[in-house]
């Protein structure tokens, strides 16, 4: 088995950088928003349009992922989600100066490394679940932090970098980032891959949704996603109200943290989650967010308001790839079909998590305690579903 996993390490390098690559274009260009309205005049309102547009397109990625990736190839797909990465990065410097509207630029960039980023969200897991490691779960987990630790890496260097040169060079920044999926070309293009069931032999999208089971695992994977992306969404404003910074460097301490967090949780899960019963594990993480988002939106005192902002982090990390964990074991021949859902359910509960605080938020003469409040409702859904689960193994 060791000989056969060292074979399998390009593999996991790939999927590893394959990660970095959908951290890369998720957290690059909100970074330069302010830029693309004060140098092309392009309104708020439509910069805010830049990242509806980029989840739309993973979610409609994920979709059709779910139907036709199995007849194009584990291998394929991939080559083709981190090319399309370094097109949209590199077509971000580049198509908003070249054509008449710079917003139409930036849109098409935007959905050609969406494209790259809804492959990479659907293939990875699946592809690094048929390799012949043990401790799958303990590997997912590992897998799965790569993404943390390339949004902390994007943040920092980019910053860095625009504080060096200048944030008038960014377009440099844009190509220096699209060496990442330009080098990860090659790892996918020469490494093993192996596919999760035989051609044929995995669930049909039908068959999935006649599934108990895969339902709850879809509630679950919603939840998830609302848990963890509504305050990463939310950190900087927390820090910043917390703290009382600058938003410039609330903007990059809240969100850093509550990665760095994240991906501790991950790190940790992944070293020694052998050792722990994963849906234990995940209830204690949903209780541990519940607890989070009500020290954040109910202190008074502004350290444990922010502690309980940057604790999230930690409590949500496991979420995602212990839903795909859970998924995996309990329904083995879901194959290509069943990550491809999931995905998208996670995409969708990123989408309400975030809406549903803002909503509330404005409806309660924009109290934002209010509105984290009604997040509190995401962490509850998901220790159910777990308990629903554990009930339905047995």
């Amino acid at each position: 088995m060791q000989f056969m996993e060292n074979n399998y390490k390009k593999t996991l390098l790939a999927c590893y950088l394959g990660f970095i690559t959908q951290a890369i274009v998720a957290n690059f260009t909100p970074l330069l928003f302010l830029k693309f309205h004060s140098e092309y005049g392009i309104p708020i309102g439509k910069i805010a349009l830049i990242s509806t547009t980029f989840y739309f397109t993973q979610l409609i990625v994920d979709v059709i992922c779910a139907k036709y990736v199995d007849r194009i190839g584990y291998r394929r797909a991939v080559v083709v989600s981190e090319a399309a990465s370094v097109v949209g990065l590199v077509g971000l410097a580049f198509l908003p100066d070249l054509l008449p509207s710079p917003f139409a630029g930036i849109i098409i960039s935007v959905i050609i490394y969406a494209i790259g980023s809804g492959l990479i969200e659907v293939l990875v897991s699946p592809i690094v679940e048929a390799c012949p490691f043990d401790h799958k779960e303990a590997v997912m987990s590992f897998l799965h932090s790569f993404y943390c630790w390339g949004t902390v890496a994007v943040i920092l260097l980019s910053t860095v970098f625009f504080n060096i040169f200048g944030i008038s060079n960014w377009r440099w920044m844009a190509c220096i980032w699209a060496i990442v999926p330009f080098y990860n070309i090659y790892n996918f293009m020469t490494c093993p891959i192996e596919y999760l069931v035989e051609d044929g032999q995995g669930m049909t999208v039908r068959t999935l949704l006649k599934s108990p089971l895969f339902w709850t695992g879809i509630l679950l994977m919603i939840c998830a996603g609302a848990s963890e992306i509504a305050m990463a969404q939310w950190a900087s404003a927390f820090t910043e109200s917390a703290l009382g910074i600058e938003k410039r460097i609330g903007d990059l301490v809240g969100p850093c943290l509550f990665a760095v967090m994240q991906g501790i949780s991950r790190v940790i899960y992944g070293k020694r989650g052998s050792r722990i019963e994963l849906t234990k594990y995940m209830i204690g993480s949903g209780a541990l967010c519940l607890i989070c988002y009500l020290l954040a939106s109910l202190s008074h005192n502004p350290i444990l308001s922010l502690a309980g902002c940057i604790l999230c982090g930690f409590s949500v990390g496991i979420m995602w790839p212990g839903t795909i964990s859970i998924m995996s074991k309990k329904m083995p021949l879901g194959g290509t079909a069943m990550f491809a859902l999931l995905a998208m359910a996670g995409d969708i509960g990123g989408s309400i998590g975030p809406a549903a605080v803002g909503f509330v938020t404005q409806t309660a003469n924009d109290n934002m305690q209010v509105g984290m409040i009604s997040a509190t409702i995401f962490p509850a859904l998901l220790i159910l579903a777990l308990i629903i689960i554990k009930k339905q193994s047995k």
